[in-house]
């Protein structure tokens, strides 16, 4: 059975092992694709692995032996999925890999802002402690998040395990959901309508899937509503925001700051409005990217494989 990775880079720039896959047919893995190479790498597979190389209507209908799709990643619209369907083509996903290390990512981005670690480390690099006249200095006002407000949009996994990391800083949790959340739940969480999250919370954290619903749902007029002292965190999907109204409302001071792991185009073109606004901090998309949760999606994929390969398979979204 011929398998081709198509992207397989930034699952496994090296320190991972690919043998789990290699094992159950002939394997070739590429680190990048073009657009112009994913047919010629792709033919005469009968399952494709890909993470961000699309795979179009025009690409499925030119790979007449493909039968299975792996996206290496929980989103798959790098996938026409009615093309995919209207072959027969089985496409799985990756679920529930990276929820301890993008919850982690998000305290990350909040820690930055209310101790600002890096800043001060910086200083006294530089020299600024040697010459206080004090035991000890600060270069802005720090933050203790306890008795703060937590707001989490979207309460799937990685918004519960967030919610659980709040609470033990101390947090109260606000959540705003399609799903109803139980009663009793553990940490105690309250429901509330997306104007009263916004307008209540001292921190926002995206969790939210990206759909035509929820396609910009920060903008002018729903940031309109944050706190100015409040925190925007998204380590979900960059179209979720929509970066022109976000940047206007930082460099005006209207919002505390934003912690950002996405952008709505990956990497951002020159002149991304967002890189450069004041009291942003953005990361390269590597919430995901911890060396455990690369072994987990690793394993998954692995396991999606085999679960084929024997008829029953598994993690389907189509």
């Amino acid at each position: 059975m011929n398998i081709a990775v198509l992207d397989g880079y930034t699952l496994n720039p090296g320190d991972l092992s690919w043998d789990a896959i290699a094992s159950q047919g002939s394997l070739k893995v590429y680190e990048r694709s073009s657009s112009e190479e994913i047919i010629p790498r792709a033919a005469g597979c009968e399952i494709v692995l890909t993470n961000k190389t699309p795979l179009t209507e025009e690409t499925i209908a030119s790979l007449p032996e493909l039968r299975y799709i792996i996206v290496l990643a929980t989103g798959y619209n790098v996938v026409d999925i009615p093309a995919a369907r209207k072959r027969g083509i089985t496409v799985s996903n990756i679920p529930a890999y990276s929820t301890p290390s993008v919850a982690q990512m998000v305290f990350a981005l909040i820690l930055a802002f209310t101790n600002r670690t890096a800043e001060h480390a910086d200083a006294v690099a530089a020299g600024l402690w040697e010459t206080s006249k004090d035991f000890c200095f600060w270069e802005v006002p720090l933050m203790e998040l306890q008795g703060k407000i937590m707001g989490i949009i979207g309460y799937g996994r990685i918004g519960r395990k967030t919610a659980e990391i709040a609470s033990a800083f101390g947090m109260e949790v606000l959540v705003h959901t399609r799903s109803a959340v139980e009663a009793n739940s553990r940490p105690p969480v309250e429901a509330v309508s997306l104007s009263e999250i916004l307008s209540a919370s001292d921190v926002i954290s995206l969790h939210c899937p990206l759909t035509e619903q929820t396609r910009e749902l920060i903008r002018k007029e729903t940031l309109q509503l944050m706190k100015p002292g409040s925190l925007l965190i998204n380590t979900g999907r960059g179209q979720l925001i929509n970066e022109g109204d976000l940047a206007w409302f930082l460099n005006k001071g209207l919002i505390a700051g934003a912690g950002l792991d996405v952008l709505a185009e990956e990497p951002p073109a020159e002149g991304s409005p967002l890189i450069g606004a004041k009291n942003c901090i953005i990361t390269p998309h590597i919430a995901w990217a911890a060396r455990e949760s690369r072994q987990r999606l690793m394993d998954i994929a692995a396991e999606n494989v085999r679960s084929y390969i024997k008829g029953k398979p598994q993690n389907v979204v189509s």
